[in-house]
């Protein structure tokens, strides 16, 4: 099942097969399994799927749109920002690769393209955010930019300018 190409796409229930999807947390399975339908339909958050050539979904994240309270940002960003109780954002509320595609750099092409379409997006967030499920995901995050809240250090964010400062 490994080295294939990945093709990016909206998850589509009537289409890709999630029954076979096996992560090694068996939340995320059974999200993606049991749940990710619903959420999509009753519009609180939408799922990318990361498909190999044989169509497998190799991997998947959801997005939503969430906010984040100024006073909890670091006071060096804060004091550039207006003075509104919250700040909006895009919550990548879930990220997960299947086993048989771990260690292809997968998760990381999911996080690049969670903050493609934040940015991309004609709605306003100035950041995305992603609460990590442990210390080796706040790792993972970290490894790729995303900076920790001070008070909350599982609780990480990017602001979705510093992307364009990467183009």
């Amino acid at each position: 099942m490994g080295n294939a190409p990945f093709l990016l796409a909206p998850f589509d229930a009537d289409t890709h097969d999630r029954s076979t999807f096996c992560s090694g947390s068996e939340p995320l399975d059974r999200y993606l399994q049991q749940q990710a339908t619903q959420d999509m339909r009753r519009r609180v958050a939408t799922c990318f799927v990361a498909l190999a050539s044989n169509q497998c979904i190799a991997g998947y994240y959801t997005l939503a749109s969430a906010s984040l309270l100024l006073s909890d940002l670091p006071a060096s960003i804060r004091k550039k920002l207006p003075r509104y109780p919250t700040v909006p954002t895009v919550r990548m509320g879930r990220l997960a690769v299947h086993q048989a595609f771990k260690g292809q750099g997968l998760g990381g092409a999911l996080l690049a393209d969670a903050l493609a379409r934040a940015a991309r997006s004609e709605i306003a967030a100035y950041a995305l955010m992603v609460e990590a499920k442990d210390g080796a995901a706040a790792a993972f995050y970290r490894h790729h930019g995303l900076i920790a809240l001070p008070d909350a250090a599982q609780t990480l964010f990017l602001p979705l300018a510093n992307l364009a400062a990467l183009r």
